[in-house]
C-alpha cells in the first residue's frame, strides 16, 4: 500500500518536530539549575559552583555537594576574597615559563623580579607536595609541526632580527657561564634544549617531582597551554577533575597572565600568587595582572598559603 503525503501533513510534521528540536527549555533549565537551588550561598549549577559561608567571607570551592572531599583547607587570601576552602585532590599549582631563556641572568639579564621568585616557588612545591597537590610545569616546547603551525606574529615576537633564522627552534649556540661551564644552549624554546629546560635549582626540583610521580610537565606552543578546543594540560585538568589552579612563573603579564585568564574563560578557580610570579615588563603591567586577578579569581602570597597548609597537617 502506498500512502500519500500532502503538502499539510508535511509540514504539521514537521512543525512537530521542530518543535522537539527547539523546544528544550526544561531539560536545560534542568541542566543550568543551581546545584541547590533552595540555598542562596550557592553560586553556579551543579556541575561547577562556589559555595559562600561564613556570612560570606569564605568561598568553598570543593563542590563537596557532588564530588568527595578529603581534608578540606582553609586557606588566607590577600585580595577582594578574603579566605578559600580547598579540596587537595582537586588542586594543583601551575608554574609556567621558569626556564633557562627567561631567568638565566646570561640570557635574561633583566629578569631580576623572575628570579626573586624561584625560592617561593620552591616553597610552594615542596608545601603542595607535602599535601597531596600536583605540581604543573607548563612551558615553552616547540616541536617541526608547531612550527607549521606557528603564526608569524609569534615568529616574529621571538625573533632577534625580525628574521626566520633567529626565532623559534634555531641553534642559540654555546653559552660560557660565569662559573666556568660551557653548554650547548640548543634550539630557541625547542624540546628537549638546553635553554627551555627550568632554570637552576628548579630543574633539580621538576626532575625529582616527575620521578616520585608528584610533578607532570606540559609543553605548550603558545603563550598559554590552555588555548584552543583542547590541549594535553586541559585534557590532564578534565580527566584528572582539577578545579583550583594557583600560578606562579615568568613572565606575570604575558604567559602567566595567558594561562590564568584561559583558566578562568574555561571555568577553574584561578589563585594568582603574587610572590611566585615576576615580569621584565614596566611596573603597571604587574599591576594589570593583579588587578584582573583579583576580579577573575583570587589573590595570594605564597607565605600565608604555606603557613596555612603547615598548620592543618
Amino acid at each position: 500500500m502506498r500512502i500519500m503525503l500532502t503538502t499539510q501533513a508535511i509540514l504539521a510534521l514537521a512543525t512537530t518536530s521542530f518543535g522537539q528540536i527547539y523546544d528544550g527549555s526544561n531539560s536545560i533549565t534542568a541542566l543550568a539549575g543551581t546545584a541547590n537551588d533552595t540555598d542562596p550561598s550557592i553560586l553556579g549549577n551543579y556541575y561547577n559552583y562556589w559555595k559562600l559561608t561564613n556570612n560570606k567571607t569564605t568561598y568553598d570551592l570543593t563542590r563537596s555537594d557532588r564530588m568527595p572531599v578529603t581534608s578540606p583547607k582553609l586557606i588566607p587570601m590577600i585580595g577582594s576574597r578574603k579566605q578559600a576552602i580547598i579540596e587537595p585532590n582537586r588542586t594543583a599549582m601551575v608554574i609556567v615559563d621558569m626556564q633557562n631563556f627567561f631567568l638565566h641572568p646570561q640570557l635574561s639579564p633583566y629578569a631580576v623580579n623572575g628570579r626573586k621568585a624561584v625560592q617561593p616557588t620552591l616553597n610552594m612545591i615542596d608545601a603542595f607536595r607535602a599535601t597531596g597537590m600536583k605540581i604543573l610545569w607548563v612551558n615553552w616546547g616547540i616541536d617541526n609541526f608547531d612550527m607549521v603551525t606557528m603564526p608569524p606574529s609569534f615568529l616574529e615576537g621571538f625573533s632577534s632580527n625580525h628574521e626566520m633564522n633567529t626565532t623559534f627552534c634555531t641553534e642559540m649556540g654555546y653559552l660560557s657561564q660565569t662559573n666556568g661551564t660551557t653548554v650547548d644552549m640548543g634550539k630557541l624554546l625547542c624540546r628537549g634544549s638546553w635553554n627551555a629546560q627550568p632554570w637552576g635549582e628548579l630543574n633539580t626540583a621538576m626532575t625529582k617531582g616527575l620521578k616520585d610521580g608528584t610533578d607532570l610537565y606540559f609543553n605548550k606552543n603558545r603563550l598559554s597551554g590552555l588555548w584552543g578546543a583542547q590541549t594535553p594540560l586541559g585534557l590532564y585538568l578534565q580527566e584528572s577533575e582539577t578545579t583550583t589552579l594557583f600560578f606562579g612563573g615568568v613572565n606575570s603579564d604575558q604567559c602567566v597572565w595567558g594561562n590564568l585568564i584561559d583558566a578562568y574563560f574555561k571555568g577553574f578557580d584561578t589563585v594568582y600568587v603574587e610572590d611566585c610570579a615576576g615580569t621584565s615588563s614596566p611596573w603597571y603591567a604587574e599591576e594589570m595582572v593583579r588587578y584582573n586577578a583579583d576580579s577573575d579569581g583570587f589573590l595570594a602570597n605564597s607565605t600565608y598559603v604555606i603557613d596555612a597548609l603547615e598548620k592543618q597537617k
